[in-house]
């Protein structure tokens, strides 16, 4: 008990919290986005990986860093569009166009890192971003460590969240957004362009999703591998659910499993045990359902949400 709070009460525990939260910071920010104005964007998992080769790899052939997170972004809306296209005016499944946006996205990424590095053997390193200097705050005590010593994309994702919450719930976008997801109808009543709302979402959104994956690869290391995204396109889709659909929850969300894996990280370093390592890594996704279990149940969901939208249906 005593090791275990020792954990949590150490700033190094919730400084690599907040790391590890970052990437799912963007991605659940991006689902919400989505779903907010009625698409599911099953292509997270895909896009993240899109996202995380394609801004790792233009740093390598010369771009700075932040070039290579607007390439990513631009990677990110250009599936989103593909997404969009073929959902809100076509009406395709979203789920099936989703896991096809996945393995489309992760596919290409995988062919692209091959085509243009053929005979690497281990993957090349970059400079990746570096934690930002913020003076007399980096060296205070807990809060220091804990909270200003990380990189700019750490701070462009909570900065994210506010803006995403301001501009939902403080200028007309957010309402049309809202509104497109609840009553698309009331959307088209009042002269708005559904299909044009909806796919300019789900473009956002994908944008923020790759830099979710950016991230990864420019930020928390500074090399692409494949495999490195790991499921956490899906649980971002899981945390957008246990947010009930507000970026304040998602952002609570998302500290909270960074927290958990965090935490497990640290657990099998210090309990000295003969226990299989999976249990460990089980951890966070276990916590994490039961956490959704909870908040689930009281979970208000975009009315619209999945339902394609015919122009003059009612």
């Amino acid at each position: 008990m005593a090791e275990i709070l020792d954990i949590l009460i150490s700033a190094s525990f919730w400084a690599a919290a907040l790391r590890i939260a970052t990437p799912l910071i963007f991605g659940v920010l991006g689902e919400l986005i989505c779903e907010r104005a009625g698409v599911l964007n099953l292509g997270i998992e895909g896009i993240f990986t899109a996202g995380a080769m394609s801004g790792w790899m233009a740093v390598y052939l010369g771009a700075d860093l932040w070039t290579g997170l607007l390439i990513a972004a631009l990677v990110g809306a250009a599936f989103g569009l593909l997404h969009g296209s073929l959902t809100v005016p076509l009406g395709l499944s979203q789920h099936v166009t989703g896991i096809g946006i996945t393995l489309l996205a992760t596919s290409l990424a995988y062919f692209t890192y091959r085509m243009t590095l053929p005979d690497v053997t281990s993957p090349p390193r970059i400079e990746p971003f570096q934690p930002v200097d913020l003076g007399f705050l980096s060296e205070l005590p807990f809060l220091g460590p804990a909270l200003f010593q990380h990189t700019p994309l750490t701070y462009l994702a909570l900065a994210l969240v506010a803006v995403t919450a301001y501009v939902f719930y403080r200028t007309p976008l957010g309402l049309a957004l809202r509104t497109v997801g609840e009553n698309p109808a009331a959307v088209e009543a009042q002269g708005i362009s559904v299909y044009g709302l909806r796919i300019g979402a789900v473009m956002a959104g994908s944008a923020l999703m790759a830099m979710g994956g950016a991230f990864l690869t420019m930020s928390a290391f500074n090399a692409f591998f494949f495999e490195m995204v790991n499921g956490r396109g899906w649980i971002c889709i899981a945390l957008v659910v246990f947010a009930s659909w507000r970026p304040g929850k998602a952002l609570l969300g998302a500290i909270l499993f960074g927290a958990f894996d965090a935490f497990q990280l640290r657990l099998q370093q210090e309990i000295a045990v003969d226990i299989p390592y999976q249990i460990f890594l089980m951890m966070p996704y276990v916590l994490s359902i039961l956490a959704l279990v909870v908040m689930s149940r009281r979970a208000a969901y975009p009315k619209a949400l999945m339902i394609p939208y015919r122009k003059g249906e009612r």
